[in-house]
């Protein structure tokens, strides 16, 4: 019975993973993860610059271990993929630490984790039941839509 519950639970939890976050491409990041080197949600005033093509957006990293882990990992450059027309998303390979919430009002800007592996940016507003562990936001969202546009689109992650 127990191994029933378990099994039934992990099926669960994989087929949750697996509608937000789109399937797994095996997306190679543009140069492998480049590393130069579950708290609170409240903004640190860490900034951090987002890089698609011509564009540059400042965001604001959040203060929880999932962002400090995210931010560890910078500079990183990698190809996200477009799901629903309103979010870009990657699998890590690795993991980070997770404190989830259920999304609710998604806004233009939110940069996220879905499950423990898959960053996303939001580049359209939504309300959601999916879970997910806030990492920071993009302070200014003007030219957001048409840098991502739609498509794949290569994105650099640098601290400022």
């Amino acid at each position: 019975m127990k191994y029933l519950l378990t099994t039934i639970m992990m099926l669960v939890s994989l087929s949750l993973s697996m509608s937000s976050c789109g399937k797994d491409n095996n997306l190679e990041p543009m140069s492998e993860i480049e590393n130069n080197t579950n708290g609170t949600t409240n903004a640190t005033g860490s900034k951090m610059k987002i890089i698609v093509g011509a564009a540059v957006f400042t965001a604001t990293l959040n203060d929880n271990q999932s962002a400090n882990a995210f931010k560890a990992m910078l500079p990183l450059s990698i190809k996200m993929e477009d799901l629903n027309a309103n979010e870009k998303f990657y699998n890590f390979t690795g993991t980070l630490p997770t404190n989830a919430s259920v999304g609710g009002n998604i806004q233009v800007g939110d940069i996220m984790l879905y499950g423990n592996n898959c960053l996303v940016i939001f580049y359209k507003g939504f309300n959601t039941s999916f879970s997910y562990t806030r990492l920071g936001k993009i302070d200014n969202v003007t030219g957001l839509v048409a840098a991502l546009g739609s498509g794949d689109v290569n994105v650099r992650f640098e601290l400022q």
